[in-house]
């Protein structure tokens, strides 16, 4: 694979180390060596990544829920649409509601490539 990892280390811990390493990773549902490289690279030290994953996961979970409540909204009224031959007249803001979440989504995902909010 063109540009990927190719350099390897090797670590030896205790048991009791190997046992809240196991623990930390699962509970972040990554694996020991991932949880090792984010602790390891992350800014904030070790620390972060948990601290991180969770803001990253909370932030996902609302605009996961912002689009579900959008896609409810445009579907009734594509339906009402479609059965009456009338667009609502809330149409135009609901759609106004879905630029907003697809353009909140798209500063997310390039803060988190490092772009800033373009």
């Amino acid at each position: 694979m063109a540009g990927g990892r190719v350099h390897r280390h090797e670590v030896k811990v205790s048991p009791e180390e190997e046992a809240r390493l196991t623990a930390l990773a699962e509970r972040h549902r990554i694996t020991v060596p991932r949880l090792l490289v984010e602790a390891a690279l992350s800014e904030g030290g070790a620390g972060a990544v948990p601290a991180a994953r969770r803001e990253l996961f909370m932030e996902l979970a609302a605009l996961q829920r912002l689009v579900g409540t959008v896609a409810v909204t445009v579907d009734g009224l594509a339906r009402h649409a479609a059965t009456t031959g009338q667009v609502r007249a809330e149409a135009a803001e609901a759609l106004a509601r879905a630029r907003d979440v697809i353009v909140r989504i798209d500063r997310f995902l390039a803060g988190m490539a490092g772009r800033g909010s373009g």
